[in-house]
């Protein structure tokens, strides 16, 4: 048996797993390993790279609904058929970053629930918290499938743009979410939503100012504002039919997801 560590993962993937080899399973240097998940709709497959000896590494992949999958650990070698060496399961799950951008996206109108997310700013978390909630909430939120007719701003656009309200853009920032801020920037109503005076009068761009968030000043304001560093960024995926391509450039390790 295989050891997977850990032994579950978000939805949106994109977190590391490290697989144990058992003692008769470190085998040759011209041995691939893969790791084939099959879900119930769809079936991904993993490249890994070694370690060491014993243990390999791979990301995984983000699934499409919360459930008990099975892995199989395969082997190839030139010339040689493809072997399943081992099997497990593993479990996709829904964390609180996913439940936070699902709350956000559905909250994208609502003022109450918009306000309640300034109560929550005046606990603000450590700045290394921030970073790993920002990197989190970013990467759901890209997996989430958000409806064609979904807004920065909420469904309801006959709001004009000069009602005084609070935006998902004002949380984004006065949390200091680099990168959830990105993704909204190029999402429809993003753009928008940065001339968007609150109750207090404050635009996004104004709160990055009086914060001190320089980055994210820049982020709102410069031309060529390139997008900030994050595991979603080493990441890049291509879709053809049923099938994605997904090469994560930090591991070098690529997956391979089908429609079942």
């Amino acid at each position: 048996v295989m050891k997977l560590n850990p032994q579950q993962a978000p939805l949106y993937g994109d977190s590391v797993i490290t697989v144990q080899l058992t003692e008769e399973d470190k085998v040759e240097d011209d041995v691939v390993f893969y790791l084939v998940f099959t879900g119930s709709t769809v079936q991904h497959c993993t490249s890994t790279r070694k370690i060491n000896p014993g243990s390999l590494e791979t990301i995984s992949p983000g699934h499409d609904c919360c459930e008990t999958v099975k892995v199989a650990l395969c082997a190839s070698r030139e010339g040689h058929p493809v072997l399943v060496v081992a099997e497990e399961s593993f479990q996709f799950v829904q964390d609180e970053a996913y439940d936070a951008a699902q709350f956000l996206a559905t909250c994208a109108g609502n003022q109450q629930a918009l306000n309640f997310t300034r109560f929550l700013d005046r606990s603000r978390p450590p700045a290394a918290d921030v970073d790993f909630l920002d990197e989190k909430v970013a990467l759901a939120f890209r997996h989430l499938k958000l409806p064609a007719e979904w807004n920065v701003l909420g469904a309801d656009q006959s709001l004009t743009e000069n009602i005084p309200r609070e935006t998902l853009m004002h949380f984004a920032v006065r949390l200091g979410l680099l990168r959830l801020t990105w993704f909204l920037l190029q999402q429809p109503g993003g753009r928008g939503a940065l001339s968007i005076h609150n109750n207090e009068g404050a635009t996004p761009v104004s709160l990055a100012l009086e914060r001190g968030y320089q980055k994210l000043h820049q982020l709102l304001t410069e031309e060529g504002a390139r997008e900030p560093d994050s595991w979603s960024t080493l990441s890049h995926t291509v879709h053809a039919g049923d099938y994605s391509v997904k090469h994560h450039r930090g591991l070098n390790v690529y997956l391979l997801t089908a429609q079942a």
